[in-house]
């Protein structure tokens, strides 16, 4: 009876600490992105500095604006087995100052 009990606290123990780490990726990512977009880098290579941190499936927005740049990342990660739960979905922000000159995207 024990050990089933045990066997569902690993795996939900290692299920969050995959979730903590997505998370520390999305940070990352969005940083970034936030620094590319507000170098004035295009969407297109915001998009792909976004990416090399995350596995597929993440979204990524952009918003620049004359002072600051945002780049939002959103992540579903579902869980390890399937139980029938409906992803979770993990964001990040990060805003960074536009330098001058960036164009628009």
């Amino acid at each position: 009876m024990a050990f089933p009990v045990l066997v569902l606290l690993l795996v939900t123990a290692l299920w969050g600490i995959m979730l903590a780490a997505r998370q520390v990726a999305c940070v990352d990512a969005a940083g970034a992105g936030a620094r590319a977009a507000a170098r004035g880098e295009s969407i297109s290579a915001v998009r792909e500095a976004v990416a090399r941190g995350l596995p597929p499936g993440a979204r990524v927005e952009v918003l620049r604006t004359g002072e600051s740049t945002r780049v939002v990342v959103a992540l579903p990660v579902r869980a390890p087995v399937p139980v029938g739960l409906s992803p979770v979905i993990l964001r990040a922000r990060a805003v960074a100052v536009t330098e001058p000159g960036a164009a628009e995207p």
